[in-house]
């Protein structure tokens, strides 16, 4: 393993079940654990830490359940400058460890409440007990980056002498800047071990910090998916890994297509949702509202878009609202199937700029009523709420009991959720699931006004198969709202569905 200017080959250690699972409020059961690790396996990162095994006895269970599941990733666990640590790494059966030593003055002062001499110390002994166990060592200078440089290095030659295998340089409180980061990694790039670049996210530069280690010499990156860690988090994988890929042309060996999915297993499971404006990953980040942008679009992709969406796993948005144009209209009632004339267009037009003036977002579904309106369809939803009875309490599971007519059939069903709107949902799906396979992929909830009677608005994304739409639902009883952004969204989905089909059957 080494550099990228030498070698032309880049690593990544990804810590998301470590750093990113010490995001405050995250924690993952074995369970968890092991899918997020077979997404990190499947994407091509060469290490996955895997946790800190000394934590409890959980994350040694998870650790170690990792460790046999036969992934190419080597398995790393996090460890101090403890001998325990290490018997305690071995017993979960992990690859390698991320021997972690303080290395500035302040940590060693104030954390090991020791010196520099002794800190070399203990890092030559637990690297050489390590080794002696048959482990591949990670020897890592936490917050080096206010370390002193001439004691970091003659901490990192000690480590090299001991056996370590790798070095790893943590900018732990984020204060790096890049012109910084091309200096030290330039000349820690040539000592006798690969070493890595593990930043985080204080100032917003971890990104930036991380690519011009690596283009300086480091061998390897450290990251976490969604960049998700403590404080503002860690040096986030899908914008390092693009910033290379599409910036400076480098081929990483990631598996690029696959990000957003893993992406959105992460968030799920870590219950931290997404900024809209993430780079890469966010809801808006391949989303254009404006008018011009989305002319500009229908001419060449390339006007107002960096990639194209596919690259990471996307699909390109075209959103409705104030500042929609004509063009904008158009390019969705195209994929709704719809051909309108100049004329029905405008008025389309007029009636999204209309609720856009509001302070409303245009759903799918409401642009496909506004379409239906202007051009006098009558279209018969396929799926139709008949009765919803919901039960919930602090001594109940909450339950849902819910009556659909079905493309004219009635059908009953009941559902438990963690919610009184989960069970609710969840009972619709089953009465829906002898007809298709529908899933909630997003979920938003606006107050429009204040106090307990503020009226609600509820936006949804659904899925059915590769295809997704929005709807939304609105009133004061936030699971009526609910269902109805579910249902509207249903219908539009079905509705999809059976077109598709007829285009299939006259061809």
């Amino acid at each position: 393993m080494r550099g990228i200017d030498l070698f032309g080959k880049i690593h990544f250690l990804d810590t998301t079940l470590r750093d990113g699972e010490q995001t405050p409020g995250v924690s993952l059961g074995t369970d968890e654990k092991l899918a997020v690790a077979q997404g990190l396996d499947s994407l091509g990162v060469d290490v996955i830490e895997a946790g800190s095994a000394m934590t409890s006895e959980g994350e040694r269970l998870s650790i170690k359940k990792i460790a046999g599941f036969g992934l190419k990733a080597e398995i790393c666990s996090y460890v101090r400058a403890m001998t325990a640590d290490i018997d305690t790494a071995l017993a979960c059966d992990v690859d390698s460890v991320h021997l972690v030593v303080p290395v500035s003055d302040l940590h060693i002062a104030v954390k090991m409440k020791s010196d520099r001499k002794s800190a070399i110390n203990k890092a030559v002994e637990v690297t050489e007990y390590a080794k002696d166990h048959g482990l591949i060592v990670e020897l890592s200078g936490e917050d080096a980056s206010r370390a002193d440089q001439d004691f970091l290095t003659g901490f990192y030659l000690a480590g090299i002498e001991a056996g370590a295998d790798r070095l790893a340089f943590c900018d732990t409180v984020g204060v790096l800047v890049p012109e910084t980061t091309r200096e030290i990694f330039s000349r820690l790039s040539k000592l006798d071990a690969p070493i890595s670049i593990h930043c985080h996210n204080d100032f917003g530069m971890a990104t930036a910090n991380t690519v011009a280690a690596l283009l300086a010499g480091a061998s390897q990156a450290h990251v976490t998916v969604n960049g998700i860690g403590e404080r503002a988090g860690n040096a986030s994988l899908e914008e390092v890994v693009m910033a290379l890929e599409s910036l400076y042309k480098i081929n990483t060996g990631i598996k690029c297509q696959d990000i957003y999915q893993l992406s959105r297993t992460v968030s799920r499971l870590t219950g931290l949702p997404t900024a809209p404006n993430k780079s890469i990953v966010g809801e808006n980040a391949f989303t254009h509202e404006a008018g011009i942008h989305v002319h500009g679009l229908l001419a060449d992709t390339r006007t107002y878009e960096p990639m194209q969406p596919e690259t990471v796993g996307r699909k390109r948005r075209i959103v409705l609202g104030k500042h929609a144009g004509r063009a904008s209209v158009e390019l969705a009632l195209r994929e709704f199937g719809l051909k309108v004339s100049e004329m029905q267009l405008a008025s389309i037009v007029a009636r999204v700029k209309e609720l856009g003036d509001k302070g409303k977002r245009v759903s799918d579904a409401d642009l496909q009523s506004i379409a239906d309106t202007v051009l006098s369809i009558q279209m018969e939803p396929k799926v139709k709420l008949q009765e919803l009875t919901v039960v919930a309490g602090n001594t109940v599971t909450p339950t849902a009991s819910v009556k659909i007519q079905l493309n004219g059939t009635d059908k009953l069903e009941a559902g438990v959720g963690v919610g009184p709107v989960d069970a609710a949902i969840n009972a619709i799906r089953r009465a829906m699931s002898d007809v298709a396979d529908v899933r909630l992929d997003e979920y938003h909830v606006d107050a429009i006004t204040g106090g307990t009677n503020a009226l609600v608005e509820v936006w949804v994304t659904m899925a059915m198969a590769d295809r997704k739409v929005t709807a939304r639902g609105a009133g004061t009883d936030i699971i009526m709202a609910s269902v109805e952004a579910v249902l509207n969204g249903i219908n539009r989905l079905m509705r999809l569905d059976e077109e598709d089909k007829a285009k299939c059957l006259k061809r």
